[in-house]
């Protein structure tokens, strides 16, 4: 005969309080309602019964389900920025929530039926999140119950997004090679489409505009995102009048500049400092020599935008547009490893 499972009741009576205080401790409201010494008591008296809640009656009572929906562009089926959906899965799990995640592979005729799936799957909320910085359009169905955007902006401004602080990051990285000595500095962009172009740029102007470099000294070139063009724009900007240092927008990028210097004879970090964007898993601390890179937080990205929408969903369960800030930006940190040395001298 199997044992009985352990209920609600059991637990407070083992703990000698009511049904109602062990209710308010396992889900998360104890605070200002049950004394700390309580409180302790039901956690003891939960774990020695081996009791957990009841989901399903949880999820009737409350009217929610402790699911998420998490649309992707491609981060699923793609080598990059996974640590933003693991980011979102621990922030959720330690919420009490699972998530569901459908990767659209950049096709973007099937985003709407992504939301529309997810919400018949009555998820309680949906986040959106792409796997490089980008402008989206919220799917009309999106904005019928709380979202957030992970990674990407919401172009009608109607849902919060959660992005890298790309301003902030490539200042950071241009200042790390300006307090090396290096004068000669080139930024090697993405593409235009991409809004993280601009932004990177304007931090490397901002920084070298403040060493008293102008823009007579400043060089930008546009590249884009693969290794095959970061080898076209090293041949590009390292035959004529050669800089110093090079900042590459990704490390793809990067590691194509590296693979030039090396075929030119160009010793990394003696004769060019190379600096890299994303601290990409499995490359950049991998390369020789390992890359200094400005470490996209992809992870604290898909942490930070799970906990807001958790916050929302449980505080109203409102899908309204949001009040004050709807991009919030996280911290970019620069990563120094052995691609970057002092200026040589000429």
């Amino acid at each position: 005969m199997s044992k009985r499972k352990a209920t609600a009741l059991d637990v407070a009576q083992r703990a000698g309080v009511s049904r109602s205080a062990v209710s308010l401790v396992l889900n998360g409201r104890a605070n200002g309602n049950v004394t700390a010494e309580r409180q302790e008591r039901v956690l003891r008296a939960a774990a020695e019964l081996d009791y957990t809640p009841n989901s399903v009656a949880l999820s009737l009572r409350n009217q929610r389900t402790s699911t998420i929906g998490i649309v992707t562009d491609e981060i699923v089926t793609s080598p990059f920025a996974g640590r933003l959906i693991s980011g979102a899965s621990r922030a959720a799990q330690d919420r009490g929530y699972m998530v569901l995640v459908v990767d659209t592979e950049q096709d973007s005729s099937r985003e709407t039926t992504a939301v529309q799936q997810l919400i018949h799957r009555q998820v309680d909320g949906i986040m959106y999140a792409t796997g490089g910085l980008r402008l989206v359009a919220a799917p009309p169905a999106m904005l019928t119950l709380p979202g957030i955007f992970a990674n990407c902006i919401d172009t009608s401004s109607r849902l919060r997004s959660v992005v890298p602080a790309e301003v902030e990051g490539e200042r950071a990285a241009t200042q790390l090679l300006l307090d090396l000595g290096h004068r000669r500095i080139v930024l090697l962009t993405g593409t235009a489409s991409s809004p993280a172009t601009p932004q990177r740029e304007q931090g490397y102007r901002q920084a070298m505009d403040a060493a008293g470099l102008g823009p007579g000294q400043q060089r930008v070139h546009l590249t884009g995102w693969d290794i095959d063009e970061g080898y076209r724009a090293a041949a590009a900007v390292l035959a004529d009048d050669r800089p110093t240092a090079v900042i590459c927008s990704n490390d793809r990028v990067a590691t194509g500049v590296l693979l030039y210097a090396a075929a030119a004879g160009l010793r990394v970090p003696q004769d060019l400092s190379v600096v890299g964007y994303d601290d990409q898993q499995h490359v950049a601390a991998n390369l020789v020599p390992a890359l200094t890179t400005v470490a996209l937080p992809h992870a604290a990205i898909g942490q930070r935008a799970i906990t807001l929408l958790l916050d929302d969903i449980e505080a109203t369960g409102d899908a309204s547009a949001p009040t004050g800030e709807t991009a919030i930006q996280v911290p970019c940190q620069i990563i120094q490893r052995a691609s970057t040395g002092p200026a040589p001298r000429r």
